[in-house]
This record gives C-alpha cells, structure tokens and sequence, in this order.
C-alpha cells in the first residue's frame, strides 16, 4: 500500500477495516454454501428428476441466494456509510471539508493493486496485527494536512491577538465616550435648568405684565366709575336740595295750615295756659328755695 501515498497509522487503518470485510464476506459465504449443502440434503434423495422439480429446485436455491447476496452487498453499502461517517466527523473537528471522486473506485488499477495487496501484504501484516492490540483512532499528527492545520491555529491565535488588543482599544475608546456622554448630559442637564429659570422668569414677566394691563385697566375702569359716581352724586345732592325745599315748603304750608284750625288755637292757648303756670310755679319756687 506504500504507493497509495499512506502512512503506517492509516495503512493500519486499512488493513483493520479490510480484516472486518473480508471476515464478513467468509461468514456469507458460509451461509451461500450452507444453502447449497441444505438442498442437497434435503432434495437430491431421489435418482432421477423431473426438468420441473429441477428447475423448482433451482428457483428456490436462486431465492435464497439472491436474498443472502443482497443482504451482504445492502450491509457492505450501510457499513461503508458508517466508516465515512467516523472519517467526515474527525475531520470536521479539524473544519476539513473532505472530498471524494466517486469514479475512482472503478478504477480497474486501484482495484488490481488493492487485490494484489490482500494476497500478499496484507497477509503479512495480519500476523504482525495479531501480537498488538487493536488501534484506537487518532487525530492527523503527520503530513501536509498537519503542518497546515498548525499554521492555519497560529495564524487564528494571532488574529485573535489582535482582536482582543483591538477589543481593549475599543472598549478604551468606549469608556473615553462614556465619560464625554456624562458631561455632556450634565453639562445639557445645567443648559436645560438654566433655560427652565429663563422661562420661568419670562413667565413671571409676562405675568406681570399682564397684571399690570389688569391694573391700568382696572384703574380705567375705576376713573370712569368714580366719574359716573361723582355725576350721580351732584344730581342726587341736587334732587335732595329740591326734595328738601320742597319738603319744607310742605311744613310750611302744613304748618300754615295746621295753624289755621281749631284744635291748633285751642292747644296753642293751653300751651300758653301752661307756659305761664310754670313760670309762675318757678317765681314761687326761687321765693322759698333760691339756692336750688
């Protein structure tokens, strides 16, 4: 196999799956020939046959073989699925894309020199296989595809250097933003407070303002008023200057009137009557008490 390009781990590889199917392929063999053996035991008691026992003989045994065969060939597919399986999920946990070409494996060649190697070295190397213990899978240590893989680490850890030392930068950079965010929102905070005091008082002002138009024109209104009042006032003292005169013209004229009757000359004289007993009783009273 050293001119299929392997080395001695995956030359390994090859014999140990080449070992499994060749024991497999033995063991359907075995039961190929078991078959035939059955119906010779089972069938061939007789010393002659008829053309249509033979060929129900033959159908039957045809059956049977075809089914085993199908079998063998239906397990090999699904157990060469598997191995490619084992080979893809290693590969891909170095993020290898393996890739194959499905035309060489009816490469007439290929197929000659893997045959000439399963009668020669592969006996060979079964009865070195048999002293050691089976081999466990490994990851690739040699070759080209390792020696790439390494760069393709080293090259990935370097990125990520300079990832991370950019990442420190830009969290710097951020923190520097962060810092500028804050004073400028404190600084926006104090323009903000600063303009609330200038409306504030620009509120007030107009507050003001519009109180003292309330004022001016209340004292407007209040000139008027007062006008009005000052007007109404000298024509209610006028009409009670008339209503006085008049008033007293009608005492008078009652009066005059009252005077003029009966009962006013009656209690006129005894008013009189009286008058002149008081002052008598007073001339009488300084007689006999002057002090009092």
């Amino acid at each position: 196999m050293a001119e299929f390009g392997f080395n001695e781990h995956h030359q390994n590889e090859v014999i140990n799956y080449m070992r499994f199917a060749r024991s497999k392929r033995v063991l359907r063999l075995k039961t190929i020939d078991s078959c035939f053996e059955e119906l010779k035991d089972s069938r061939l008691v007789e010393g002659t046959f008829t053309v249509e026992e033979v060929r129900e003989m033959l159908d039957g045994l045809q059956a049977v073989v075809r089914g085993e065969v199908e079998m063998e060939l239906i397990n090999t597919a699904h157990t060469n699925v598997l191995l490619l399986r084992q080979l893809f999920s290693q590969a891909e946990k170095f993020y290898l894309r393996l890739q194959s070409d499905i035309s060489e494996l009816e490469n007439r060649e290929l197929l000659e020199q893997v045959a000439e190697f399963e009668k020669t070295d592969f006996k060979t190397t079964d009865k070195k296989n048999q002293e050691t213990g089976k081999p466990k899978l490994a990851p690739l240590n040699e070759g080209g595809v390792s020696e790439l893989l390494n760069k393709e680490i080293v090259r990935l850890q370097e990125e990520n250097d300079k990832l991370k030392s950019r990442l420190r930068t830009l969290e710097s950079q951020a923190m520097s933003a962060l810092d500028e965010k804050t004073r400028a929102e404190r600084a926006l905070k104090d323009i903000q407070k600063v303009q609330g005091d200038q409306q504030e008082i620009s509120s007030l002002e107009d507050t003001v303002a519009a109180l003292r138009e309330d004022y001016e024109r209340s004292l407007s209104a209040n000139a008027v008023s007062q006008k009005d009042l000052q007007e109404n006032l000298i024509s209610a003292k006028h009409e009670l200057l008339r209503v006085q005169e008049q008033l007293a013209l009608a005492e008078k004229e009652l009066e005059k009137k009252f005077q003029q009757t009966a009962a006013y000359r009656n209690m006129k004289e005894i008013l009189t009557k009286k008058n002149e007993q008081i002052k008598d009783i007073r001339k009488r009273l300084q007689r006999y008490e002057p002090n009092e």
